[in-house]
């Protein structure tokens, strides 16, 4: 069994005491975290996750997807800064989207940056860059994996023109690469920026592109649209989710023929509640059902942002990924993963647990 203990400085010099094994490993933190239980920590602390070499998890506002039997966990690679308006902003990539696999969810192993940032200052991937909220589903007809995300070219600063706010999208045979970058745009027309967004593929193996669309006069509302086939192309056919005006951080789950819609309020870096949406129909109409989360804290959604969420093979489970920021060291975010529970009416709920396993959820 692999158990990390995470320490503060405290007299014991964390580097000199790193063991890969079935033993210990120390890290900076305050948190153990062990081999069959996920460690969320109390609601102001920054639970470290490593991977197999003793090094940080450094995969961001990404997701998880499951292939040939091993979990695969992606997202963007931070840098050890603080928030800036700069090219020193520590929300920008100068790596790219990194991946890591395992099969239990507990110990992961690096395998590597699957989508790279350039170092031609011609390219659109130049960094520092960023490809914010990076999501990869499986086309089944191509045969490719397909990758989109929040696009915001050199020095990766927001703004609302065109190369600034778009959908950047890239492809791979395998999933663990490397992905080819296709280019970027902005779904339905160029009038829309593309802000937080998300994909999702549905149990008929139609994709679609979830992301909040802000408009020029500063109004901003989420809206869903249809991909091509090969997943690599929008469509004329979307809709505005008029109900789910300034949200943002999507994340859309299905069960029971029900489309749940769990979103963040736009309030910058600051925790706010999540709400969620329910619908028959992915374009509509959606109702909204409130803040999921119950118990301490669930104003600030457990002082963390939805990311993603999957399901556990094997197991009726599905998983919910936030992710609490640190806008001073953005290495440093946490990676809060909680179970997806629904009450007796079917309504999906979320309960902060500082720590938790599989199959003993309360």
């Amino acid at each position: 069994m692999l158990v990390f203990f995470l320490f503060a400085a405290n007299g014991v010099d964390a580097q000199h005491h790193q063991k890969i094994n079935d033993s210990t490993v120390y890290g900076e933190g305050l948190t153990r975290q062990s081999a069959d239980m996920f460690v969320n920590g109390s609601f102001d602390e920054y639970v470290i996750w490593k991977d197999e070499r003793g090094e940080v998890i450094n995969a961001h506002d990404g997701g998880v997807l499951f292939v040939d039997g091993v979990y695969y966990w992606y997202g963007l690679a931070l840098r050890a800064m603080g928030r800036d308006t700069s090219v020193n902003n520590g929300a920008a990539t100068t790596t790219g989207v990194n991946l890591y696999s395992s099969v239990n969810l507990h110990q992961w192993k690096y395998e590597g940056v699957i989508l790279s940032t350039s170092n031609d200052p011609a390219h659109p991937l130049f960094g520092p860059m960023r490809m914010e909220r990076p999501k990869i589903i499986y086309n089944p007809r191509t045969k490719k994996y397909v990758m989109w995300f929040h696009y915001v070219g050199y020095p990766g600063t927001h703004k609302q023109g065109a190369g600034y706010a778009d959908a950047g999208v890239a492809w791979a045979d395998k999933i663990t690469g490397p992905f080819h970058f296709v280019g970027y745009h902005r779904p339905i027309n160029d009038s829309g920026a593309v802000k937080d967004c998300t994909l999702f593929l549905d149990t008929d193996t139609i994709a679609y592109f979830l992301y909040d669309r802000k408009m020029g006069d500063g109004s901003r509302c989420l809206h869903v649209v249809k991909l091509s086939d090969d997943f690599l192309q929008s469509t004329d056919q979307w809709a505005k989710i008029d109900i789910a005006f300034r949200r943002e951080a999507p994340v859309l789950i299905k069960k029971n023929g029900m489309y749940y819609l769990v979103t963040s309020d736009v309030s910058g870096w600051k925790a706010n509640a999540a709400k969620i949406f329910i619908a028959k129909n992915i374009f509509g109409p959606w109702a909204d059902i409130g803040n999921p989360c119950v118990g301490e804290q669930s104003e600030t959604t457990f002082h963390s942002q939805p990311t993603a969420a999957f399901d556990v093979k094997g197991l009726d489970q599905s998983i919910i990924m936030l992710e609490r920021h640190n806008t001073e060291n953005f290495i440093k975010c946490s990676y809060i993963w909680l179970p997806i529970q629904f009450d007796k009416n079917q309504q999906p709920f979320l309960k902060y647990e500082t720590e938790w396993r599989l199959g003993n959820k309360k």
